[in-house]
C-alpha cells in the first residue's frame, strides 16, 4: 500500500474547502449552499483522517465519526426546513427567505 504525503491529504482538502466556501458564498439557493457546508464538513474530515493516519493515533478517526454525526444530523434538519420552506414559498432562493417575518 502506498503512502500518501501529509501535505497532499492538507492541500486536498484544502482546495475542498474553499470549494464548498465559494459555494456557500456565491449560491443564492439554499440546497446547494447546504451541499457546500456538506463539502466543507467533508474536507475537515479527510484532514483529520490525514493526521491521525500520518501521526498514528486514532483521534482523526474519532474526530471524522464526530464530523459524519454531526453532518446527518444537519442534512437531516437542513432538508427538513428546506421541504416545509419550498412548500410555503415555493422557492429556496436565500433572498426571498430573508424576508420572513417571525
Amino acid at each position: 500500500m502506498s503512502h500518501i504525503p501529509l501535505m497532499h491529504a492538507f492541500i486536498l482538502a484544502g482546495i475542498l474547502f474553499v470549494i464548498g466556501f465559494i459555494g456557500v458564498i456565491a449560491r443564492r439557493n439554499t440546497l446547494f449552499m447546504l451541499m457546500s457546508l456538506e463539502v466543507m464538513l467533508n474536507s475537515v474530515g479527510i484532514a483529520f483522517i490525514a493526521a491521525g493516519s500520518a501521526w498514528q493515533e486514532a483521534d482523526g478517526q474519532i474526530m471524522f465519526i464526530l464530523i459524519l454525526t454531526l453532518a446527518a444530523a444537519e442534512v437531516a434538519v437542513g432538508l427538513a426546513l428546506l421541504i416545509r420552506l419550498h412548500q410555503q414559498r415555493l422557492s429556496l432562493d436565500i433572498d426571498e427567505l430573508n424576508e420572513m417575518k417571525g
